[in-house]
């Protein structure tokens, strides 16, 4: 039976066989009962001291013994304590008994059971008197001993003794230094377990700092050899760990790493030179344990490795890169150990940042391993593991030299970044961060050369980085729960990641910039023809653009609400100014965009805070930079003013360069310094206009960051500073000022007169105003408050303002609209100035007259709108006199073709037309509106365009009466020809009437116009109306007219001599019209019946003059007196209708009885005395008066007291009914039917 069975059996037994197992019950009984112990096991002290060093008790007893006694002092310490405590001498000698059966037994389990118990008990003793006692038994056994065969146990108790009681290493060396002789004996010994306990005590005592020092003399002479020695030649395990332990622990001492490498470089060196082997090296060593199969040594040898480089990894890593052991580290990285590779991951980090790692092609072979293996560990839940994976992907990936290619091929590249994006998608923040940092050092060009670039998968890790790093930024703070300084950190943190984050996005953009000059890199070159090319460089770069705006700058925004890191700012505004390069097409837009959310007023701020003096230079030049960049695009692509040319955009290039990293100012400060009236010398006056444009920049962009009442005053201080040292600034420059002070300038507030002296000088002397416009009502309203300015730059002003406004107009001229529509906010103040400055107004007549097609109508439209809607505002006389003016002036100054100094003149008579019908219609004409008409009419008739224009235009009313439109008269074509014909008769009639010259004549075809008459097809009655007015113009002038010729069409027959009379007319085409007149009446169209009557009054006073037998034959028809009746209907006083009257009127001049009798003559004068003739309206009024006038006339008044019955109610209506002068509307006419005819033909906005 072995021994171990036998204590499992005396453990079994019950309780009184255990108690005397543990009693020597022969001599127990003499034992006083304090040394019993009083709980379970039933030990007596006594009876243990008497019992183990009998020879006659079996050693499994004494194993028993010793076992109960440990489990007691485990369970019951202070009792076994207080036990042995008793009495010193008796603890001694316990102490002496139990080292003695140490010695000499060679059982290795009751040895390893005396250490534990002697351990235990010297611990909780703490008698300094027994931990000597003890050592001084170890050190006389070591002296006694022949051989250092037995030596282990002590040796071992020793180690374990000074692991537990840590000062006691110094003891033992300050004290007992003979005991190192015997170690090293030991370790010369030819036994594997003597120098495995060695090296065992040598780790304990070498573990105290105090302990190293005094032995490091110790460790130089004699023990480095010998145990780099017996390092190499270790077999067992134990020995291997143990000196590998030791090891351990002298690698915390720079002193003894150097001892050791460098007789590792001499047994280098020896081995180099052919020879017999001299000293040991420690990297072959560890190479060595490192190629071994166990995986407790290789963790050891790559912790002992990373204890060397810890140290100094430039002085000694190049011995372990010599030795080849990268190569068998990475080989290891695909071990299923979690231990040994995050080992190995901090032996490489160190490895990692010696440059002979790397020019070795080490990470090239290697990468491949760390890449799958950190996508292996990415499966595990070890963050720790996660962490140094990445951190030493990170190192290779940033440290990796430009000209040796870490990624061979494009598969592996991909795999690389797919593992990145898995480890930043982590929801561990640690490990997201690490992977960010790796991330960005894996955005690098050499890392991305293979070709193809795979942008997609760029971009798809970027969309990983910002989606989590928005993740955590999105997170809220509990500032109550975490508190203030918690709260602080947690901010830090934020912001650090964010950091990161903006780093990669950085590199990313670097390398966008990058490839831009690589045909290669520009897209995909493996991409089929026909396939949609979405992986290029053009995609990856607005992705970027895309990114920045809807992540990037949110975040970092909502970050600067808590906390501002000039580090973060200067990665930040780096993106932006390098996006500006990325995606050249979008930077004036990305910069406009910029400008309108404030990052003029960030970047300035940044400077100011952070850039006084030369402090974070980087940041300055980065702000600096980017405000530069964004600048020259906003310059360059203006919002409402020109652009600037190549030449102004070089002078303000070099006037930013060198004047934005010398802003550092607050805007107070800032605006203070433009207010200056010192002399100013020439560097301080470009940063004054450096400041000017940036104020002007961010106001255009609403981003009113400066006070706006501190802004006006210091403008004028800097206007006249300028004026005082007789300085003219760039025009931009003085742009930006006038622009400024506009829109400063407050509504209760003027300028000095100084000052609008100033500014009317500077601009004096600037060739043309578009050179420091910019569109602004305020700008505009600045200029015409002030009389000086007004007058000198009034007009030019106005038509800048009119070219740049992008309003649009067209439904506020439409006046058939349902209510008014909103005005737009420019024309509402632009509507303010004209109410409280009408003579504007005469400005705007000016520009319809003289500014080009485009510019004269919106100006048209405004001003026609501004009458429509302001009709109290009395300008009527004051636009009418300037019209005046306008006319004379075309007639003096362009003579016989004033047409030809104003294609617009035709909207200047429509807009004539509009005032002139803001007047009442009863108002007769005055002097003024005479006179207007006089003018017009020549100016007109002057046009010979026009009048070519108007022949062509009469000539389609023949061509279009075929057409299936004709018939309608809402057509645009039927209006322009009514519009023609009317244009026509006015002019022949002011022509006629006032024998204005004729610069040109106007032919009509005679037989083509009575046809129409005559032989009426279904046309619109307004266009029958038209041409009826223009014949009857032409009967009343006899054909005589100097402007319109009526001419024949084609070849005819001879006239007969009685039609030589009514020449140019002919009886038959005379007989043939009354009968086309008197079927156009039929019909009953009160404005074609109006016309009929009006044109055959006409003739027949024409054909009267010429044959009036031919006239009173006609007017004498039967068919008239039908025609009279058919007009009638069946109400009462049906007669009663103006064109009725007239027609009437017209039989009883030439006596047609047979047409209308006496009686009934008579009975309509009755029927006309009994009406209530208030109730008609004015033509019809003025209509009845000339029938009575014309019975009067002829005698047939019978009855007398009807007749005065009448008159009285006749005189008794208002005169203006009766008015023998022209109404307005009939004057108008060559001004409301030529704008008719210029709407038609200009283009729409």
């Amino acid at each position: 039976m072995s021994e171990e069975m036998a204590v499992r059996q005396a453990a079994a037994v019950s309780g009184r066989d255990e108690e005397a197992v543990l009693l020597l019950e022969r001599v127990h009984y003499r034992h006083d009962p304090r040394w019993l112990l009083p709980v379970s096991p039933r030990l007596c002290l006594a009876c243990a001291l008497e019992l183990l060093p009998e020879r006659g008790v079996s050693l499994v007893r004494k194993k028993y013994v010793l076992s109960c006694f440990r489990d007691a002092l485990v369970r019951h310490a202070s009792l076994v304590t207080q036990l042995v405590a008793q009495d010193q001498r008796v603890c001694i000698h316990f102490i002496n008994i139990l080292f003695g059966l140490l010695c000499n037994v060679e059982d290795g389990n009751v040895t390893d059971l005396c250490i534990e118990v002697l351990i235990q008990l010297v611990t909780q003793l703490k008698q300094e008197q027994t931990v000597h006692c003890l050592l001084d038994e170890c050190h006389r056994e070591l002296c006694s001993m022949p051989s250092m065969q037995g030596s282990p146990a002590t040796l071992t108790l020793l180690g374990k003794l000074v692991d537990t009681i840590p000062a006691l290493a110094d003891k033992l060396v300050m004290e007992h230094g003979g005991l190192m002789k015997h170690l090293l004996r030991g370790l010369v010994y030819p036994n594997e377990g003597v120098q495995a306990s060695v090296c065992y005590l040598y780790g304990k005592l070498y573990s105290s700092p105090m302990a190293a020092e005094m032995l490091s003399g110790h460790f130089r002479e004699k023990l480095c050899p010998l145990f780099l020695s017996t390092l190499e030649g270790a077999q067992t395990k134990e020995l291997q760990i143990n000196c590998l332990g030791l090891l351990r622990q002298l690698l915390k001492y720079d002193l003894f790493v150097s001892m050791i490498m460098n007789k590792s470089a001499l047994a280098e060196t020896a081995q180099s030179v052919e020879g017999p082997p001299g000293e040991t090296s420690l990297p072959l060593v560890l190479k060595k344990f490192l190629l071994s199969r166990d995986e407790t040594l290789q963790v050891a040898s790559a912790h002992c490795i990373t204890a060397v480089l810890v140290h100094s990894p430039v002085k000694h890593a190049p011995a372990f890169i010599h030795a080849d052991i990268p190569e068998f580290l990475f080989e290891h990285l695909s071990s299923s150990s979690e231990v040994l590779i995050w080992s190995i991951y901090n032996c490489l980090i160190l490895l990692a940042e010696e440059p002979l790692f790397f020019s070795k092609c080490h990470t090239v072979y290697g990468i491949e391993a760390v890449v799958r293996s950190l996508q292996g560990s990415l499966k595990l839940t070890n963050t720790e593991l996660h962490k140094q994976g990445l951190l030493l992907f990170a190192e290779i990936l940033t440290r990796q030299p430009e000209e040796i290619r870490l990624f061979t091929s494009s598969a592996m590249c991909g795999d690389a970044g797919r593992a990145l994006q898995e480890a930043v998608s982590s929801p561990v923040l640690e490990v997201a961060a690490e992977a960010v940092k790796a991330a960005s050092a894996f955005l690098r060009k050499d890392h991305q050369s293979a070709p193809p670039v795979q942008y997609r998968a760029l971009r798809a890790l970027l969309e990983a980085m910002l989606s989590r790093c928005w993740e955590f930024s999105q997170t809220p703070l509990n500032r109550r729960s975490l508190g203030n300084r918690d709260s602080e950190k947690a901010i830090l943190r934020r912001g650090k990641f964010l950091l990161s984050t903006l780093e990669g996005f950085r590199n990313a953009c670097r390398l966008a910039v990058e490839f831009q000059g690589e045909p290669i890199a520009q897209e995909n070159p493996f991409t089929a023809p026909s396939a949609e090319k979405e992986d290029t460089l053009e995609d990856f770069s607005e992705f970027l653009l895309s990114a920045c705006d809807s992540l990037c700058i949110p975040m970092v925004m909502r970050h600067l609400e808590q906390a501002t890191h000039p580090a973060l700012m200067e990665v930040f505004l780096s993106i932006l100014h390098s996006l500006f390069i990325i995606v050249p097409h979008m930077k004036k837009k990305f910069s406009k965009k910029l400008a309108a959310s404030s990052f003029i007023r960030l970047t300035l701020e940044l400077k100011a805070r952070f850039c006084n003096g030369s402090s974070h230079s980087a940041l300055n030049q980065v702000c600096s930079s980017f405000l530069y960049c964004m600048c020259l695009n906003l310059l360059s692509a203006p919002e409402k003013t020109r652009s600037l040319s190549q030449e102004e955009l070089s002078a303000v290039s070099e006037l930013l360069q060198h004047g934005l990293p010398q802003i550092s100012s607050r805007s107070p400060e800032s605006v203070a310094f433009l207010s200056d009236r010192q002399y100013v010398e020439g560097t301080a006056r470009q940063r004054q206009y450096c400041i000017l444009l940036l104020f002007y920049l961010a106001y255009i962009h609403e981003d009113r960051f400066v006070s706006e009442a501190e802004l006006f005053v210091a403008l004028q201080g800097f206007l006249l500073s300028l004026q005082d040292q007789g300085e003219h600034p760039p025009p931009v420059v003085f742009r930006a000022s006038i622009y400024l002070i506009a829109i400063c300038q407050d509504k209760d507030s003027a300028l000095d007169e100084a000052v609008v002296s100033a500014i009317r000088k500077f601009l004096e002397g600037i060739s043309d105003l578009h050179l420091v416009y910019t569109h602004h009502p305020l700008l505009l309203r600045f200029f015409l408050l002030y009389p000086e300015l007004m007058s000198r730059f009034g007009h030019r002003i106005l038509e800048l303002w009119f070219f740049w406004e992008e309003s649009s107009y067209e439904e506020l001229d439409d006046v058939s609209s349902a209510g008014l529509p909103t005005l737009p906010a420019s024309l509402a103040a632009l509507f303010q100035m004209l109410r409280s400055s009408p003579s504007i107004l005469l400005i705007l007549l000016d520009l319809v007259y003289s500014s080009p097609v485009d510019t004269a109508r919106k100006v048209l439209m405004i001003l026609r709108t501004f009458l429509r809607r302001n009709e109290d505002v009395q300008v009527d006389g004051l636009i009418r006199g300037h019209f005046l003016l306008i006319l004379q002036h075309l007639l003096v100054e362009h003579g016989a073709s004033p047409s030809g100094a104003s294609g617009n003149l035709p909207l200047l008579l429509s807009l004539l037309s509009l005032v002139q019908l803001r007047n009442k219609s009863e108002q007769e004409l005055d002097s003024m509106a005479m006179k207007l008409l006089h003018q017009a009419a020549a100016v007109l008739l002057s046009t010979t365009a026009l009048i070519e224009l108007l022949e062509k235009m009469l000539a389609l009313t023949w061509t279009e009466m075929g057409s299936p439109t004709w018939a309608e008269a809402s057509s645009p074509r039927t209006a322009l020809l009514c519009s023609a014909w009317l244009l026509t008769d006015s002019f022949s009639a002011q022509q006629h009437s006032g024998s204005l010259q004729v610069h040109q004549t106007l032919s009509v075809e005679l037989d083509q116009l009575l046809k129409a008459l005559s032989f009426p097809k279904k046309k619109p009655a307004l266009l029958s109306a038209a041409i009826l007015r223009f014949l009857r113009t032409a009967l009343q002038q006899n054909f005589s007219s100097a402007l319109v010729a009526l001419a024949p069409s084609g070849s005819q027959p001879l006239p007969a001599p009685e039609d030589n009379i009514l020449a140019p007319l002919g009886t038959s085409q005379v007989l043939a019209l009354v009968i086309g007149l008197q079927n156009l009446l039929v019909q009953k169209d009160p404005l074609l019946s109006q016309g009929c009557v009006g044109c055959l009054e006409a003739l027949l006073d024409y054909v009267y003059a010429r044959s009036p037998d031919l006239a009173l034959h006609m007017a004498s028809q039967p068919w008239n007196r039908f025609l009279l009746f058919t007009l009638l209907d069946a109400g009462e006083n049906s007669f009663l209708r103006s064109e009725i009257l007239r027609l009437m009127t017209l039989f009883v001049r030439y006596n047609s009885s047979s047409v209308l009798s006496h009686e009934e003559v008579g009975h309509v004068l009755q029927v006309a005395a009994l009406a209530d003739l208030s109730t008609l309206s004015n033509t019809t009024r003025r209509a009845l008066r000339d029938f009575f006038l014309q019975v009067q006339s002829m005698g047939l008044l019978i009855n007398h007291s009807t007749t005065q019955t009448l008159q009285a109610s006749l005189e008794g209506l208002s005169l203006s009914a009766f008015s023998d002068h022209p109404l307005p509307q009939d004057m108008l006419y060559p001004f409301l039917h030529l704008g008719a005819l210029a709407w038609a033909r200009l283009p729409k906005l």
